[in-house]
């Protein structure tokens, strides 16, 4: 049986989960070259960082009294920043539902080897027992949306707004695509790959009044690399939240991060990235709904991403092939689509089960999501009759 190929094509086939699709119009040349081969830390260099800063408080609608920094090593260098310099003052409860969670817990237990540390975990595709938090007197570190998993956190009622303790949140795909709850968190991380489709390498570390206290009152017990120092004789190193980097960034980089952060405004802030990245997951949502050799990763419609969107293949046939065959079945799926050009690395994680995962973050374009659909079913069929043996 010949199986037609769609006919219409996505005009992005860009649907990575990091780095992730640029802005709509992006292009070099709107970029902002003034301080291309400039120091960092000549007045015009510094003005563009702090442009960069204020930027992100407004889109993000971060509150006043919380300092913003641009990091070194992306969302993992954020976090581990403020692991390192905050953990050990008391007892930790750790979120574990897919890698990068999981990845938290093992630096806290093996690398940092806290004596008190609880994970409070669960599979791929479900959320942990919030309820199992201590959100009072222990100090939390959860990622509001599971990259790896496609599950996200509904709010963050399990954390106490009178909490002793610290709470630590990677928000690398959730910043500036879903509401964070910022009286309820301490230290905010992300990256600029994500949600706004900007470049690599640079993390974002955004403090609460309470993460400053504890940085300025505890100092571990372990030494710390230098860029991972956010004090000087016991007082916080105010440069850092003001555009005076730790280490030299790129400025080509920032500029990019200043295009879609003004992008972002220019379409109505942070209301208007939530609504298209919403909107995104509802295109896939009719899909699923409609298709049956497909379903979502994560198990309630309540805590699914409107970002990093997994699936996995429920057709039996394809069940019947084992994990192993699910994995190779799901990447000839992908290799099929990318020699089309239509879809360009919506593999599952390596650590996630066997499936798909297509990113819908605000810079996707819903026309390109509904392009995708019929694709994605002619290339399952053409794999299903390959590796099944089954007619297509």
């Amino acid at each position: 049986m010949t199986i037609a190929m769609p006919v219409l094509r996505p005009k992005s086939p860009h649907f990575s989960s990091g780095p992730c699709a640029k802005r709509p119009g992006w292009s070099p040349k709107k970029l902002n070259t003034s301080v291309l081969g400039r120091s960092h830390r000549s007045k015009e260099g510094k003005a563009r960082l702090k442009l960069a800063i204020d930027l992100t408080r407004e889109v993000l609608q971060v509150p006043a009294d919380y300092l913003i920094g641009i990091v070194p090593a992306s969302d993992t260098g954020a976090v581990e920043m403020a692991m390192w310099s905050m953990l050990g003052e008391r007892g930790v409860d750790i979120l574990a539902w897919e890698s990068f969670g999981e990845g938290w817990a093992n630096d806290a237990l093996k690398q940092l080897k806290l004596d008190d540390v609880r994970v409070i975990d669960a599979p791929y595709g479900r959320l942990p027992k919030l309820k199992q938090v201590d959100g009072v007197a222990r100090d939390v570190i959860f990622t509001w949306n599971g990259t790896t998993s496609g599950v996200r956190v509904p709010n963050a009622d399990f954390i106490a707004a009178d909490r002793q303790g610290v709470v630590i949140c990677d928000a690398t795909s959730a910043a500036f695509a879903q509401a964070l709850d910022w009286p309820k968190l301490d230290v905010v991380t992300y990256s600029w790959q994500k949600v706004l489709g900007g470049e690599a390498a640079h993390g974002m570390l955004i403090l609460s009044p309470r993460a400053v206290k504890r940085l300025e009152t505890y100092k571990p017990s372990w030494p710390l690399p230098k860029i991972f120092r956010l004090t000087s004789g016991g007082k916080l190193i105010a440069g850092i939240f003001q555009g005076e980097t730790i280490n030299t960034p790129s400025m080509l980089a920032v500029e990019d991060y200043i295009d879609a952060l003004e992008w972002a405004k220019g379409i109505g802030g942070l209301p208007a990235l939530m609504k298209r990245a919403d909107g995104n997951l509802r295109v896939l949502n009719r899909w699923v709904t409609a298709t049956p050799w497909v379903e979502f990763l994560a198990v309630d419609k309540k805590t699914r991403s409107n970002t990093s969107v997994c699936l996995t293949i429920s057709d039996q046939a394809v069940v019947a092939l084992g994990a192993e065959g699910q994995a190779a079945f799901a990447k000839a799926m992908v290799a099929r689509l990318e020699k089309e050009g239509v879809a360009f690395d919506i593999g599952h994680y390596r650590d996630a089960p066997p499936g798909l995962r297509i990113w819908c973050g605000a810079t996707v374009q819903s026309r390109d999501l509904k392009a995708l659909t019929p694709w994605l079913d002619w290339a399952f069929a053409l794999t299903r009759a390959e590796f099944c043996k089954v007619a297509a």
